[in-house]
């Protein structure tokens, strides 16, 4: 990334306490165009809970003053609870901090640099937050940008997926467990710091709980997915995300679903901002990001809703590997979505083949006639535990190394259908779907779909995958257990991507009933029987077209403000690591996240963050399945030093979850705040 030191405003920074009114008092910094003080200027403001001051300090100094050096005032400010803002922060997403983002954004209306225009923009959270808010149609919001964001909060985040558990809820949990905890700094707030740490502490639950009792798509999750009204968000909406992200669905369902000017982009990257992508390349986000803010902040005519409507990487064949410095592909554009370039085509499933689309027709007449009375022969499986442990994460973050590994060993625990060697090129753009007519031999059973590109070497890389609760197979409103034995139709909706696979490779679809760790397993092993013929696998198959082929140079380089400079004091660790026990038949998946001791130098304070994750069964016991999330937040300078260490198992049996939780938090080594949780959850057809 190039780091720009010359930019059109010369800018100040400033730390800014936002009033609330119930007397609540948000932590803030605003950089911002020094002629603001006689010209008022648009305010875009970030929202989240990661602390601005300090764990997301040299992140912020990347882009907020690159912005600002083009004529805006941006806010970045701490969630109620989190920093050096008062109170305590109990969920996500909630009533009270939506009401808090309005109350912000009609403060930064009335501040004399602002001249009533605003917008929101973030990542992860500071994008769900944008488009929540979006919803709620606040009078100054002009427009949003977001990357890497959901409008579905059950179906489509870390949480569940198809109606399955997935362990990211465990991580996640376990991630705001640690920061929600984290004391304000007594150089912001004075000598009230232990007072509103103790607030925090004594006001804190592990969040796994509260997500735990919401096993199925019940009020909890409907509040704030903007899915249930799309027609709430009157603001135009610049979205991105990552194809090796968890959230690489939403952005074409804003696209499609909308009803406000719009604009998509998808890369090859992970949870990551596009100007610092990784997977590359990176591309120049914030030159568009401005473009975007000239034009609905400012009333520029700069042409920034010409072109096509999505624009994403059309990720070419790479061999599998956990991480990748470089995507190789191309950008391609789409006018519109649904696009006029994209066919779902059906292919029959039979005896481990993927057909070809014309036989579809050709086998349901050839075998019409006996359907009833001699039903199509079923293919079985039954998967190890074990099937799952080359994953990757739901959501990569590219640090430690976290994307899937090479398929094969997978493959062996899975029921497979593979194509015949391609004879030209194939490219799919969005999301492939998988109708099955099964039967199960549990009341509570699960598939993992996974569509992989396999080289003529076998080598087997994983391009998207998918699962689904078959309780949930009607819907995920209502589960209901299932008959064993029982013919059912159902659907496993793969999450999108943009591949292309190359002459002479095969296209690979494997079912497995379960995906430990990525997912919780249901209660018991199943045997899971798929009925040939009356299978299917559609593909989203994109036909290139001449005006679909975007130009060179569609996006500029990476820019961004120089960082702020950092000393380490620590060196960071980083470990993915799968163990296999052939004494005892223990496996597991250990991961370990350490940034070690980092000084900043602007304000003096080292600070230490340390991951730890670890995911354990025995044989193939469903009910010996284990989480575990640790985290350890230090905090350190002359006169003051503090550390917290959470910690978070997730265990069950067959009918319920099982929470053991610890907060420990310490002033100088000495043990100030302790705290245990042992809690149960009844399973709900999970």
């Amino acid at each position: 990334m190039r780091s720009v030191h010359n930019l059109p405003y010369e800018t100040k920074e400033e730390p800014v306490t936002v009033p609330l009114p119930d007397g609540t008092r948000l932590s803030a910094r605003v950089w911002r165009p020094i002629c603001s003080d006689e010209e008022p200027m648009p305010a875009v403001l970030e929202y989240i809970p990661y602390r601005q001051r300090d764990l997301t300090a040299v992140r912020d100094s990347i882009h907020h003053p690159y912005l600002a050096g083009h004529g805006y005032v941006c806010v970045r400010v701490d969630l109620r609870g989190t920093g050096d803002s008062d109170g305590v922060l109990g969920d996500e997403y909630l009533e009270q901090e939506q009401r808090d983002a309005e109350d912000v954004l009609e403060w930064l209306t009335a501040q004399p640099w602002c001249d009533g225009n605003t917008g929101m923009m973030g990542i992860s959270w500071g994008a769900f937050a944008a488009l929540q808010v979006a919803a709620r149609q606040p009078e100054s919001l002009r427009a949003i940008v977001i990357a890497s964001f959901t409008d579905d909060r059950y179906a489509d985040d870390m949480h569940y997926m198809g109606g399955t558990l997935l362990s990211d809820n465990l991580a996640e949990a376990g991630t705001m467990f640690a920061y929600s905890t984290c004391p304000p700094d007594p150089a912001v707030v004075g000598d009230r710091w232990r007072r509103m740490w103790h607030e925090r502490l004594e006001g804190s639950e592990p969040w796994v709980l509260e997500w735990l009792r919401h096993q199925r798509r019940d009020d909890y999750w409907r509040h704030a997915s903007v899915c249930e009204d799309y027609q709430a968000v009157r603001c135009p909406v610049l979205a991105s995300s990552g194809w090796a992200d968890g959230y690489s669905n939403a952005v074409t369902r804003l696209l499609a679903h909308l009803d406000v000017p719009r604009k998509g982009l998808i890369g090859p990257w992970s949870h990551k901002f596009p100007h610092l992508g990784r997977p590359g390349p990176a591309i120049g986000y914030l030159q568009e990001v401005v473009r975007w803010w000239d034009h609905w902040l400012k009333g520029e005519d700069n042409g920034v809703m010409d072109g096509p409507m999505l624009s994403t990487w059309m990720q070419d064949s790479v061999p599998p590997s956990t991480s990748y410095e470089q995507r190789p592909g191309r950008w391609v554009v789409e006018p519109e979505w649904p696009s006029p370039y994209v066919s779902r085509v059906v292919h029959p499933l039979s005896r481990y083949r993927i057909g070809r689309p014309e036989e579809r027709g050709h086998e349901e007449q050839e075998h019409g006639e006996q359907r009833d009375e001699e039903p199509p022969a079923a293919l079985t499986v039954r998967s190890p535990l074990s099937v799952g442990q080359f994953a990757g994460k739901w959501a990569s973050y590219n640090a430690p190394p976290d994307l899937p590994y090479d398929q094969r060993e997978e493959d062996g625990g899975s029921l497979v259908f593979e194509t015949e060697p391609l004879t030209e090129r194939v490219e799919i753009l969005g999301s492939p779907s998988v109708e099955l007519e099964l039967s199960v031999t549990e009341p509570v059973a699960q598939v993992a779909a996974r569509l992989s590109d396999v080289a003529p070497d076998g080598s087997a890389t994983r391009i998207t995958y998918g699962l689904l609760n078959l309780t949930r197979h009607s819907g995920t409103g209502d589960p209901e257990p299932l008959e064993p034995g029982r013919r059912y139709r159902a659907t496993v909706h793969l999450n999108g991507v943009a591949q292309a696979f190359p002459p002479g490779h095969r296209i690979r679809l494997s079912l497995s009933t379960s995906y430990w760790p990525l997912a919780w397993p249901p209660p018991k092993p199943s045997l899971l029987s798929v009925y040939e013929n009356s299978s299917t696998l559609t593909l989203p198959v994109r036909t290139p077209q001449e005006e679909g082929e975007a130009p060179r140079g569609l996006f500029g380089e990476p820019e961004g403000a120089p960082p702020l400079t950092t000393t380490t004091l620590v060196p960071p660790e980083e470990r993915w690591d799968v163990k296999r026990d052939l004494i005892g038949y223990q496996h597991e998946l250990e991961i370990v996240k350490d940034r070690g001791l980092e000084r900043l130098d602007h304000i003096g304070l080292d600070v230490g963050r340390r991951a730890y994750e670890r995911y354990t069964a025995v044989a193939d016991d469903f009910t010996s399945v284990a989480g575990e999330s640790v985290w350890t937040m230090r905090f350190r300078r002359d006169g003051w030093e503090t550390k917290t260490v959470t910690r978070t198992v997730l265990t069950c049996t067959d009918s319920a979850f099982h929470v053991h939780a610890t907060l420990d938090a310490y002033e100088w080594g000495n043990r100030v705040f302790s705290r245990t949780w042992n809690e149960e959850v009844p399973r709900d057809c999970l």
